[in-house]
């Protein structure tokens, strides 16, 4: 639960020790302690995004959820795209949306799935009526304490979800999101300052950041902005779903230079800035929302 202490204020948010606690993979916010914050009450929007459509995978919880109310409330109809087991966070999220008076789409489905993955994008821009804008927000993160015990199977699984998923989707998108457009992709501080315990999550991350800028170089010439958001620790599923040993959960984030984790809600407007025709002549490029980690 938050701190009482007097220096548990940083930067206007509350420092957390959430207690120790475990949920099967993938994990869900409802039941999460404490809940994240996905900005449902404090968001407010300004139109930035009025008009525009957006497809965005892991939109059932944590920054995919806080990304989609954003949206929302700067106007643009929503695709949430999510694994079946979390759609009861993808209905509570889908009401926000709902109240900010935008369309809403549903798309479960494991990404894992190449029929699924293949046909995310089309089905998407036809139930919104067009496509101007893919987040590539859906992770798989397992920690695991040595390269021994990672195996060849959550190895393959991790890197289906994290990259050839965004391969495959942004090959898609290319074809239908039109000039003016944008892609964004889901880095992490894990690409630049990798941690032992999650190598094979840093290494997707990594490829995410170089894929980001190759992608930007060709689709620049399309007129489509592709750049990345690389978040430090944030307090969303992934983290007690076996993201972080249970053990370590009560100072999770506590090691960076504002001293605690971050929320969803302190993630999403680095997202609308690259959505929005505010970020036109910003290309492979990559925000840092981090708290303060060692970054390049």
């Amino acid at each position: 639960m938050p701190e009482q202490s007097t220096d548990s204020q940083r930067a206007g948010k509350e420092r957390i020790s959430p207690p120790e606690q475990h949920q099967p993979e993938p994990g869900l916010d409802s039941k999460m302690t404490p809940k994240a914050d996905h900005c449902e009450r404090s968001y407010q929007g300004h139109d930035r995004l009025k008009g525009k459509r957006a497809l965005i995978t892991g939109g059932d919880s944590g920054i995919g959820a806080a990304v989609a109310i954003a949206f929302a409330r700067e106007g643009a109809d929503v695709a949430l795209a999510y694994l079946p087991v979390e759609a009861s966070d993808a209905l509570s999220v889908a009401e926000v949306l709902e109240d900010a008076g935008v369309e809403v789409e549903h798309f479960p489905g494991d990404l894992r799935d190449r029929t699924y993955r293949d046909s995310l994008v089309e089905q998407a821009a036809k139930a919104l009526g067009g496509l101007d804008i893919l987040v590539n927000n859906a992770g798989k993160q397992i920690s695991v304490d040595s390269l021994e015990e990672l195996s060849d199977d959550q190895v393959e699984a991790t890197f289906d979800v994290n990259i050839f998923a965004m391969f495959a989707l942004s090959r898609a998108a290319l074809k239908v999101i039109p000039e003016g457009g944008s892609i964004i992709n889901t880095t992490s501080i894990q690409a630049f300052d990798p941690s032992d315990n999650l190598m094979d999550y840093a290494a997707t991350k990594g490829a995410i950041s170089n894929f980001t800028k190759s992608l930007a170089a060709q689709a620049a010439k399309k007129g489509i902005r592709a750049n990345a958001v690389a978040p430090g620790p944030i307090w969303t599923p992934l983290q007690p779903s076996d993201g972080q040993p249970v053990e370590a959960l009560p100072e999770f984030g506590h090691d960076t230079w504002l001293g605690r984790a971050g929320q969803p809600v302190e993630v999403s407007p680095a997202y609308v800035f690259l959505a929005s025709d505010e970020a036109s002549y910003i290309v492979g490029s990559t925000i840092h929302v981090n708290g303060g980690k060692n970054q390049p």
